[in-house]
């Protein structure tokens, strides 16, 4: 209801119901455009509403006349009003149009003789059709103005109903450790002391394992973006798009293990991206100096000329041609043009003819010449030698007439290699990541970067725009160095098997961080920001100034001045210092002029001329002999310098990709991806958050990228194992988690992540001898626990509890389903026992001898139905641990059973304790074997001959050697029974 509210004016219906002119109320003061507040007196200030201006704040006045006038009636307009009064948007439109028709159904019911009233819990069926401009601005509560100051994004915090009961859980979860660890410790087994103690050890290692993988899953949250919000702040329909420009990244090696058209559909993704054209840039960078790439970026170049223009008329999702047409759904789904149908096909003839070129070139490219390949115009491909070849740059589209067949403007993409020769070390993927940073610093410079895989496609076309919710915000985007999105993956099967999705990483651990510090950076699909990657440090937060009150005593505002004075003294000489020394954490709005060796007319004089030139000097001693590199480093927004011409800007490409650039400079040590470890990106991330920068975590509801990921189970294996080894590698470096980045911007509980992500590896020892203990429980018939009382009892089955109670509610406030939490479980002792062993002792080999040990796959065809490679089995030495440990549970039961046979009825209650460990630990191998088993139930050979030699040998043991047992060895005495006393 729109009666008489507000002391701002009168309007409305009458108590009558008619309906009457909006009125101002004559004791609010009238304000003029340009006026300010403050210049009202201070008794009115009150009576000025909120919305319309406040704080010393300009403001413009609203419609309506001087109290003094008369009001004349009169009837809306409303195209000519809201157009005339800046209310024109699309949103206010369609808030326009629903109200219309509520009121006509309104006024339909009111005919009819019923009917509610506006907030339709009424009866009051006399509500006017009509109403002024400042009615219908108090009734929706906002403007087209208001709504783009409105926050581009917002926290949406878990419910107190999930997440209090969930934390409840773990505080009694400790209590019960507490009591747990007791009773174990005071305890003991003396007649199976070494199993008891080894147990004990694992079972505490287990709890701090859980304790830093729990603790920062305290505070999960999770975000909302709005996308209309960020479109009416700056980009406006009709005028110039004020979104910031972006660099893409896509890296790959080899073309023959990254297939070409993989990396292809990439690109054109990329390419086709829901974002103004002049923002975009996509820089390739293929490190194998392979021509087949070059030439298959060549082919998707002319190809996107006819792609792109087709996705954004149909607004097609996804972007990439191959999963497009790929889907299994109607796509005359919101799809009401006619001739669409006609162009659709017409499309995929197009890329089935791509396809027919990429995989001609990759046929050619499996015989190399002799003397090795060359060019169109008969000149030797740079690249022949992989290890020693010049840098190569080539700009496919963008300044040189890079338009669609439509003629409008398509995205730059740039092809890179990096220059290699022998005795440098390019440090692999973070070496060709900072040489795609230096390439597109002086070709584009865009404030903002995101990376990708050649094997991760762009499924959400406006991706981009959900990260610049968090950017561009004024609020919060400031300190925020990168958005990652999780990882999803296609080709999986439903079951996955070996958890691949790794959902319970992307969808728990992932959004507890992001209510702390942010999440880690897992290597691909994150937008940086470019001056987060420079190595600066977050810009602080701005304290309030401090206030004085009229009320306290002159002389206690004189005591409080004079001890800010006295003490502003003592700190103006360590504050100097300091600028010294962070002068190159945070250099902002600093002219480049210094660092180009320009000195404009009219410049500082020669003092400041000379320090200019020292600036410039420590800067090329830290980010490398570049001027124009160091230039576009003080330029916080990016952007390039007008004056070069694209021909000088092209040969400084080429000069900061050359082996010997990084030379006696900090990149890989502060600037760019970090070196060190084979997990370049846990530590990239680590040191943006040490410089006290946050990151955010972005869930769209269309996953923002897919990609492919390992479906047999060696393939998942070792790409564990490239993960724990790089872990291990962080563990003995400089910047390992325990005794690096103390007193920087690093918070407590994100500490405990990055140990938690450190030390895993450490775990496969104490898990394999956990899992290893059923079985010689089994067969020597000793156990780890001694016999239990009922006080015992309870403390085991509360843990019991409390751990299922704990993954129930985690599960429970996070959406993850059981199938894929049991799936995690069960593939964290599958690659505890594998994979996690094997790179600890190959860090270990690597860090204390300076052996490099690799192990190799041997590939094995696939058929070609559906998931096909999932059966495929390739024999690794990472299978030989679970392979081991499975027989010898195997072996155990069947011994323990066989035993209790033997013995009798007694034997059996003590039985079922070992038996229950024994299948914990077959139960969550399942999936190993499953895939040892292979398709059909056709062992491979190797796993048949490996399974006899160590049941013969561990069947040896048992029954002859028998080394578990006690030996006695003097002569066996025996009571007689006589009394000699």
């Amino acid at each position: 209801m729109l009666h008489a509210h507000m002391s701002y004016g009168r309007g409305g219906v009458d108590v009558n119901g008619v309906p009457q002119p909006f009125q101002p109320n004559p004791n609010v003061p009238l304000l003029t455009d340009g006026q300010m507040v403050d210049d009202i007196p201070p008794e009115q200030h009150a009576l000025v509403p909120s919305f319309i201006g406040g704080g010393g704040k300009r403001i413009h006045p609203l419609p309506y006349a001087d109290p003094n006038l008369p009001v004349q009636p009169r009837s809306m307009d409303p195209s000519k009003d809201l157009a005339a009064y800046g209310y024109g948007s699309v949103a206010w439109k369609e808030r326009m149009e629903s109200w219309k028709q509520k009121q006509e159904r309104l006024h339909q019911m009111r005919n009819d003789g019923g009917g509610k009233d506006w907030d339709g819990d009424g009866d009051d069926g006399d509500l006017p059709l009509i109403f002024s401009p400042v009615e219908l601005l108090y009734h929706f509560g906002w403007t087209k103005m208001d709504e783009a100051r409105q926050p581009l994004s917002r926290k949406v915090p878990i419910p107190s109903s999930q997440i209090n009961p969930y934390r409840m859980v773990i505080i009694i979860r400790l209590v019960v450790l507490g009591f747990f660890f007791h009773y174990r410790v005071m305890h003991p087994v003396p007649d199976a002391f070494a199993l008891w103690l080894i147990s004990v050890i694992c079972e505490i290692w287990f709890a701090m394992s859980w304790i830093l993988d729990q603790f920062p899953k305290w505070f999960p949250i999770e975000r909302e973006t709005y996308l209309d919000r960020l479109t009416l702040r700056f980009d406006k329909e009709g005028q110039t798009s004020q979104l910031a420009p972006i660099d893409f990244f896509v890296s790959t090696v080899d073309p023959l293990k990254e297939p070409p058209l993989v990396t292809a559909n990439t690109v054109l993704s990329i390419l086709a991206v829901d974002y103004p054209v002049d923002k975009v840039s996509c820089y390739v960078s293929d490190d194998g100096a392979a021509m087949l790439t070059f030439e298959a970026l060549s082919e998707t170049s002319e190809f996107a000329k006819k792609w792109v223009p087709f996705c954004k008329k149909y607004s097609i999702e996804p972007r990439a041609p191959e999963w497009y047409f790929q889907q299994k759904i109607d796509y005359l789904k919101d799809k009401v043009a006619p001739y669409f149908v006609r162009e659709r096909r017409a499309m995929k003839r197009e890329y089935e003819e791509f396809k027919v070129r990429i995989n001609a070139l990759v046929a050619k490219a499996q015989k190399v010449p002799e003397e090795g390949w060359t060019m169109q115009d008969g000149t030797p491909w740079p690249g022949n030698n992989v290890r020693d070849h010049p840098g190569m740059i080539q700009v496919f589209l963008g300044q040189s007439g890079g338009h669609d067949i439509e003629g409008n403007e398509l995205p730059r993409l740039v092809y890179v290699s990096r220059e290699k020769r022998p005795g440098y070390n390019h440090h692999k993927k973070a070496g060709a990541m900072n040489a795609l940073v230096r390439v597109s610093a002086v070709l584009t410079n865009a404030p903002y970067m995101l990376n990708l895989d050649c094997d991760h496609y762009i499924n959400n076309s406006k991706a981009i725009k959900e990260a610049m919710c968090f950017m561009m915000d004024p609020l919060v985007g400031k300190k925020v160095c990168y958005v990652q999105f999780p990882q999803r993956f296609d080709g999986i099967d439903r079951h996955d098997r070996y958890a691949n999705r790794n959902v319970v990483f992307f969808d728990i651990n992932m959004k507890g961080l992001d209510g702390i510090q942010g999440p880690i950076y897992v290597g691909t699909g994150c937008v940086f920001r470019r001056q987060a990657l420079y190595g600066y440090d977050a810009p602080k937060t701005k304290k309030p100034p401090s206030r004085t009150c009229n009320c306290w005593p002159k002389w206690c505002i004189c005591c409080c001045c004079f001890g800010d004075r006295k003490s502003k003294k003592k700190t103006t000489k360590p504050k100097t210092e300091k600028k010294k020394r962070s002068f190159f954490k945070r250099a902002e709005n600093q002219s480049p002029a210094y660092a180009l060796g320009e000195i404009e007319e009219g410049a500082p004089g020669a003092e400041n001329e000379k320090a200019g030139i020292v600036n410039q000097q420590k800067l090329e001693k830290k980010f490398g002999q570049s001027s124009v590199f160091v230039a576009s480093t003080l330029l916080e927004n990016g952007g390039t310098l007008k004056s070069a011409s694209p021909a000088s800007l092209l040969k400084e490409a080429i000069h900061v990709i050359s082996c010997g650039y990084e030379d006696k400079t900090d990149w890989g040590k502060e600037i760019g991806w970090i070196y060190g470890s084979v997990t370049e990106d846990i530590l990239t991330g680590f040191k943006m958050h040490c410089h006290g920068w946050r990151s955010i975590y972005c869930i769209p509801k269309l996953p923002a990228f897919k990609g492919s990921a390992p479906l047999n189970l060696s393939d998942r294996l070792h790409q564990v194992l490239r993960w724990a080894l790089g872990s291990v590698e962080i563990f003995f470096s400089n910047h390992c988690p325990l005794w690096y980045g103390y007193g920087g911007g690093l918070k407590c509980l994100e500490r405990f992540s990055y140990i938690n992500s450190i030390v895993y590896p450490f775990t496969s020892i104490p898990l394999l001898a956990y899992c290893t203990l059923p079985a010689i429980c089994l067969l020597t018939g000793k156990f780890i626990t001694p016999e239990l009382t009922n006080v015992a009892s309870l403390w085991f089955m509360s843990l019991f509890i409390c751990i299922f109670a704990t993954g129930i509610l985690e599960m429970r406030w996070s959406g993850v389903g059981i199938d894929d939490w049991w799936r995690n479980e069960q593939f964290w002792v599958i690659g505890g026992v594998s994979s996690h062993l094997f790179a600890l002792f190959q860090g270990l080999l690597k860090v204390i001898a300076g052996i490099d040990t690799s192990f190799t796959v041997t590939s094995k065809g696939g058929d070609d139905e559906e998931f096909s490679e999932l059966y495929t089995f390739k024999w690794t030495t990472l299978l030989i641990p679970p392979t081991t440990l499975l027989l010898l549970n195997f072996i155990g039961v069947v011994a323990g059973v066989s035993n209790a046979i033997n013995n009798g009825y007694e034997s059996w209650g003590p039985l079922f304790g070992k038996l229950f460990f024994a299948f914990w630990v077959i139960v969550h191998l399942y999936p190993f074997l499953k895939g040892l088993v292979g398709r059909q139930n056709r062992t491979p050979t190797i796993v048949i001959v490996w399974s006899i030699l160590l049941a013969s040998i561990f069947s040896l043991l048992w029954v002859r050697i028998d080394p578990f047992l006690a030996k006695n060895d003097g002569p066996l005495l025996e009571e007689c029974g006589l009394d000699c006393n």
